[in-house]
């Protein structure tokens, strides 16, 4: 017994319950789902026969499903009198449900609150671009494994055929860096912008999905350094992740970046100690967690761009949204594709 069978328990008692309309029946059908010996009270009294890492999630969705009986047995005895005439208004009534923002939304939201402390405004791009936008004009060359249509969604028309025009093929837009090139495009300077979208690989897995969120942010002025990298970097880890989180820039390389740099925080589960009770911590391994790639905007980007990189420098940085979201203290997701199982089990915990 398991929490997939409390949910046929579920299914099962709805569906027997529609369509009843006098008391006995009512007081049948509580009685074989919600009576002392009825199938969702025999069910939940099995919980002892569960390991204990299964027990607090059985107990969850178990309240759950009890939760949603009692209301349909409200309902139809409210529906029972009034067909009767007998309606007792002096019965409670039944609270609606009231649903709340999905926890990757919650996360977009915050993400924008901090970067809009420091001046950054959320500007959007398409979700379906050119190639040239994503990976051309960021410096990347034809022959980038990124290219080929094993990593990238390629979009094909009626024929089958990748749709092509004046500046490439078509894509769904690997990452949000297609933001660059299109903002430095409208010709106002200083920019500075943070583009959160939906972005498109063929990964899946366990830390991976097809279908993903990131922000990308992009800061162009004159004089603008690494200094000033990792000054947005600190404020956004201290305001999102805590104000005991360190992080360091460690070198890397990005086509559309020079200096790279991959973006780590100290772990906040060890604390950056890269152990917990004595033993080897089991998220980090060694202190670090890897966030997400940064660096100063490549002259070839800022000369795509048409700006001139001998009067202006640029900082970018772009970051998974769930797996920034995940990383969070509290936050115990082994499996990234959790997020979009639709289970409420899961989901109501946010």
């Amino acid at each position: 017994m398991g929490v997939e069978a409390l949910k046929k328990i579920q299914e099962e008692a709805l569906l027997a319950g529609l369509g009843i309309m006098d008391a006995r029946a009512v007081d049948e059908w509580r009685a074989e789902w919600l009576g002392r010996k009825g199938k969702l009270g025999m069910a939940l009294g099995l919980i002892s026969e569960l390991t204990a890492s299964e027990r607090p999630e059985f107990g969850k969705v178990g309240n759950l499903v009890k939760e949603t009986l009692e209301g349909r047995l409200v309902a139809m005895m409210s529906s029972v009198e009034s067909v009767e005439g007998q309606l007792d208004w002096s019965f409670p009534g039944v609270e609606p449900k009231v649903g709340h923002l999905h926890l990757t939304s919650q996360t977009i939201r915050e993400v924008q609150n901090i970067f809009s402390e420091l001046g950054f405004r959320r500007a959007r791009f398409p979700e379906v671009d050119w190639d040239y936008y994503a990976f051309e004009s960021l410096n990347m060359p034809k022959d980038h494994p990124a290219r080929d249509d094993w990593e990238t969604f390629f979009i094909a028309n009626d024929k089958g055929r990748i749709k092509t025009g004046a500046k490439g093929k078509q894509v769904l837009t690997p990452h949000t860096s297609n933001a660059q090139v299109r903002e430095m495009e409208r010709g106002e300077l200083p920019i500075r912008l943070i583009n959160i979208s939906k972005t498109y690989r063929r990964q899946s897995g366990p830390r991976h999905l097809p279908v993903f969120h990131q922000f990308e942010g992009l800061l162009i002025d004159e004089g603008v350094s690494i200094a000033n990298l990792k000054g947005v970097v600190d404020y956004f880890v201290k305001r999102f992740f805590g104000e005991g989180v360190q992080t360091r820039l460690r070198p890397h390389h990005f086509k559309f970046t020079e200096p790279s740099f991959e973006l780590d925080i100290s772990c906040v589960i060890c604390l950056g100690t890269g152990t917990v009770s004595g033993g080897k911590c089991r998220i980090c391994k060694g202190g670090w967690l890897e966030l997400g790639g940064a660096g100063m905007v490549h002259p070839n980007v800022l000369k795509a761009g048409g700006v001139n990189p001998k009067k202006y420098s640029g900082l970018a940085f772009g970051w998974g949204v769930e797996r920034t979201m995940i990383m969070r203290s509290g936050v115990n997701i082994t499996d990234i594709r959790t997020l979009y199982k639709n289970d409420l089990g899961f989901l109501e915990q946010f």
